[in-house]
């Protein structure tokens, strides 16, 4: 059996660790090279690490925090905003990024994650997918969930796969911030499709919801920010509290 991953994720704005509810409502969560430190000190099995307002902002990714956090962690290390080109990622790999996310620059122009995955390998390119349900439907959401798309989330899922990405890491923007549990019915449905690893992200609240979404929502990992940052729910506990429910993870 294949161990279920924890992942911290640093939403980082103007060189802070920021969350928010339903990706709106930021508030300063502290320093993304701290944080990071800490993580890799208490047990995270990977790190990501997006640069949110990157892609609004028409810019690159900060090299230089990406540099700093990946001095201070020997877990792998995932970095995402702003990407949107083959030489982003070069840059990314070169400043200590084991894997990049990318988002709305893989909808808006889908052969780049044929290009990275060819460039670097499937293990390197995760393709970060923002959904949320209108009229009963998941919908596709790009720019940190500003713009909607006619995208629907499992058609795009199945291509994603198709175009050699070799992760999806799905967040629910209807459960962004709420804890109140992921989105176990749409990552199942997400699992049964593809057969690339799902990171589940938005909902995060308790520890039964991290044993429901790897239970009911089949998922590969976990993905959480506040919980994490705020101390609700320290890592190690977590991680106890899985096994103690059958979960296979790394101690």
């Amino acid at each position: 059996m294949l161990t279920k991953r924890i992942i911290p994720c640093l939403d980082i704005k103007n060189g802070r660790t920021v969350k928010g509810v339903n990706f709106v409502n930021l508030i300063d969560a502290g320093d993304p090279v701290e944080l990071a430190k800490q993580y890799a000190e208490i047990g995270a099995d990977e790190l990501v690490f997006l640069d949110i307002s990157a892609t609004l902002e028409g810019r690159k990714t900060m090299h230089d925090m990406v540099l700093r956090v990946a001095e201070q962690v020997n877990i792998p290390f995932t970095v995402g905003g702003g990407i949107s080109s083959v030489e982003d990622v070069d840059d990314l790999l070169h400043c200590g990024a084991d894997k990049v996310s990318i988002n709305s620059s893989a909808v808006k122009r889908p052969a780049l994650i044929n290009e990275l995955s060819q460039k670097f390998g499937s293990q390197c390119v995760v393709v970060a997918i923002d959904a949320k349900q209108l009229d009963g439907k998941w919908m596709v959401h790009l720019a940190g969930g500003t713009i909607p798309t006619k995208l629907d989330l499992f058609d795009w899922a199945k291509e994603v796969e198709s175009r050699g990405a070799g992760e999806i890491l799905f967040t629910s923007m209807d459960h962004d911030g709420t804890k109140a549990g992921f989105a176990n019915e749409a990552l199942a449905k997400l699992s049964a499709l593809v057969n690339i690893p799902i990171i589940a992200s938005g909902g995060a609240g308790t520890v039964k919801h991290f044993v429901d979404t790897f239970t009911l929502g089949k998922s590969d990992a976990a993905l959480a920010a506040s919980v994490f940052h705020f101390g609700e729910i320290p890592i190690p506990e977590l991680k106890k509290e899985l096994r103690n429910n059958n979960i296979e993870v790394r101690l």
